[in-house]
């Protein structure tokens, strides 16, 4: 555990909380949830501070390709594609086998739409619909991307637009202290800057946009064993603030088992490689030159199956057609400028660059040929044809995806009865998520569906409290 880490902490107060300054916001972390909430706040009429404990907001988001599933956008519709939020919840109960916590499945298929249109219509963000292929579980095309299909893109532009709109986003203040009465009331913050020094912050509610515990190895140790050892390819922040806190003033967890891992973590240049290329055809196969899994049932579920191969790794094996689709990918093309691209005119050739007997190799290249399913149930539309090429990659976890259990509204709930604490929200990394309680729960996208329409939902929340607070 970091020392930042173990600086978290809960202070009860019956006296009136002294601070420098107050709002009637506090949002604890500044990627896609913090800014998402914050600008919908904006628009209410509601003013915030965003607390960010790094000089440049990245986070999750900005290490993520940036791809948000949404039913029923202005975009999706220009595009003909029939979709809602019935369809797209019951697409996440299915890769969730049905553990995914139902009232928050619905709040966010319903929420993700309207905040996608929001964020278009009001503060420039221009998406496009991914329609040349379906990830894993999507029954439709719902994947929603800026132009350049990048999360660091995506912070860029919502980071402009909160500039646009004057929110106010206080970075190096790192949020150690969180200050309640003795009704488990919010009366505000304190947060450590750069020199050491101490800022308090009052607040009427407050929103933990903050992070999971991936970087908490301690954390990862304790509650992903099977991921002690894997890279880590999230943001070193996520180091499980939320979780503390939530311990200490006896919050509900949930889905503590649940996590986004990634079976195309490109090796040794750290990149990550697009699962698209797997899912229209193209392959995994261990050191001996075998497939070793159905790799259109997920990428995160990949991950483990990844790392049980020897030495933690496997190659991503394609031909021609599907490296043009890889070259759509911005994160891709890093990896092969970095060398990370093999590419082997013959199946000896192939043979040789992973390490395996040519027969075994071409046993498994002719499978590929075979009408019907494979053994592991993929059937393939076609085989794949020289010249081949061939990424190394192993498996990492990118973010974990349980946390603080909250309401349909975001509002932290108690351990003990399950009812909510007053004026405490949380969402994004902070919360769990919809992913159930394991890695194979994860449909693509979770992670920022999460973070967006959970920021817009705490938002709204958020006012309609401090709206309920000045009528009385």
């Amino acid at each position: 555990m970091t020392q930042d880490a173990r600086s978290r902490r809960v202070q009860r107060t019956v006296a009136a909380f002294d601070a420098e300054a107050k709002a009637s916001v506090a949002i604890v972390g500044a990627g896609a949830c913090g800014l998402t909430a914050a600008l919908m706040l904006h628009d209410a009429g509601i003013d915030c501070v965003v607390l960010e404990r790094d000089a440049h907001p990245s986070g999750s988001t900005a290490l993520s390709s940036g791809f948000i599933p949404a039913p029923g956008t202005q975009v999706q519709r220009a595009h003909g594609i029939d979709d809602s939020p019935e369809r797209f919840a019951a697409d996440i109960q299915a890769k969730a086998h049905g553990r995914a916590a139902p009232g928050l499945v619905s709040a966010y298929a319903e929420a993700i739409g309207p905040a996608l249109d929001a964020l278009q219509a009001r503060h420039g963000l221009n998406w496009l619909v991914l329609d040349n292929f379906l990830y894993p579980g999507h029954t439709v095309h719902r994947m929603h991307a800026l132009p350049q299909k990048t999360g660091a893109a995506l912070m860029a532009a919502l980071q402009s637009a909160a500039e646009a709109k004057g929110v106010p986003v206080l970075t190096q203040a790192l949020v150690e202290t969180l200050w309640l009465d003795d009704a488990d009331r919010v009366q505000g913050l304190a947060f450590r800057r750069p020199d050491g020094s101490e800022e308090r912050l009052a607040c009427d509610a407050l929103l933990l946009a903050c992070n999971g515990f991936g970087g908490n190895t301690a954390m990862v140790r304790e509650l992903l064993p099977e991921m002690a050892e894997a890279a880590f390819a999230g943001h070193v922040g996520n180091d499980g603030s939320a979780i503390l806190w939530g311990r200490a003033l006896g919050a509900r967890l949930r889905d503590l088992g649940g996590y986004q891992g990634h079976g195309s973590w490109v090796t040794p240049q750290g990149a990550l490689m697009s699962w698209a290329v797997m899912m229209e055809g193209g392959v995994q196969l261990n050191g001996e030159g075998r497939r070793f899994h159905d790799e259109t049932q997920g990428y995160s579920e990949a991950a483990v199956k990844v790392l049980a191969q020897p030495g933690g790794l496997a190659w991503n094996v394609f031909d021609t057609p599907l490296l043009a689709l890889a070259r759509e990918f911005p994160d891709f093309r890093e990896a092969e400028a970095a060398g990370a691209l093999r590419r082997c005119d013959t199946v000896a050739q192939l043979a040789a660059c992973i390490g395996c007997e040519p027969p075994v190799l071409q046993a498994t290249l002719d499978a590929l040929h075979v009408a019907g399913p494979q053994p592991d149930g993929r059937a393939f539309r076609r085989g794949l044809s020289a010249p081949y090429f061939a990424v190394k990659v192993t498996g990492a976890l990118f973010h974990t995806q349980g946390g603080l259990d909250v309401a349909p509204d975001m509002r932290v709930l108690r351990d003990k009865d399950r009812t909510p604490l007053p004026n405490l929200l949380a969402a994004g990394g902070a919360a769990g998520g919809v992913s159930g309680d394991a890695v194979w729960g994860y449909l693509s996208g979770n992670g920022l569906l999460s973070a967006v329409a959970g920021g817009a939902i705490a938002a709204r929340t958020a006012a309609a409290l401090i709206a309920k607070e000045k009528q009385t």
